[in-house]
């Protein structure tokens, strides 16, 4: 069920959608995008993957577009995994639980600027669909995590001191390859809301 990645595809960072995620989705109103820019950077790696939204919604077959167009994904600040980081650095494991963030959004949204429909699941995130059980819901949102992060639909951002990415949430996802351990990368960020 689960592809092998090549040792290609592993030294491009290519690894799939382990951590591919659009920002905050489990807020009612998640940013609508950012400005990340580097100040400190490992010598090796520490790249980021931008994937594109539009291109993954319009690559699906037209039944799966139906069924995904009348679905409500449940997304979430404590997705087992995804989380992880966030309680690393909380000493208090409790609190994590305590704050926990849940919204739901369309599966489907249309773009409010260009009319154009995106993808809205990410790894990050997403744990369910609305009125189906996490069970019932992995095998499609584990298919729709792998399709999004295609290499048709994405490009690699190679991070340089000074340089500065700037992308819409609303129909971007992003991956920041953790491929420099030992090594510091220092990034400032600001959200747009």
């Amino acid at each position: 069920f689960f592809k092998q990645k090549t040792a290609y595809e592993i030294s491009l960072g290519l690894v799939g959608s382990e951590m591919c995620i659009r920002d905050s989705t489990y807020l009612e109103q998640p940013p609508i995008g950012a400005l990340l820019l580097a100040r400190e950077l490992p010598p090796v790696g520490g790249d980021t993957l931008f994937a594109n939204m539009y291109l993954a919604y319009d690559a699906l077959s037209e039944g799966m577009k139906s069924l995904l167009d009348n679905l409500i994904v449940v997304q979430s600040s404590a997705k087992a995994g995804a989380a992880r980081s966030r309680e690393d650095r909380l000493s208090d494991e409790s609190v994590v639980t305590k704050q926990a963030l849940v919204a739901e959004h369309p599966a489907v949204r249309t773009h409010p600027e260009t009319g154009k429909k995106v993808l809205f699941v990410n790894y990050g995130h997403s744990i369910r669909f609305r009125d189906m059980t996490e069970a019932e819901s992995k095998p499609m949102l584990d298919y729709l995590f792998e399709h999004q992060t295609r290499p048709e639909f994405t490009c690699r951002f190679q991070w340089s001191v000074g340089s500065m990415a700037m992308w819409d949430n609303r129909c971007t996802q992003h991956n920041p390859i953790n491929d420099y351990h030992g090594f510091k990368r220092v990034m400032h960020r600001i959200s747009i809301n």
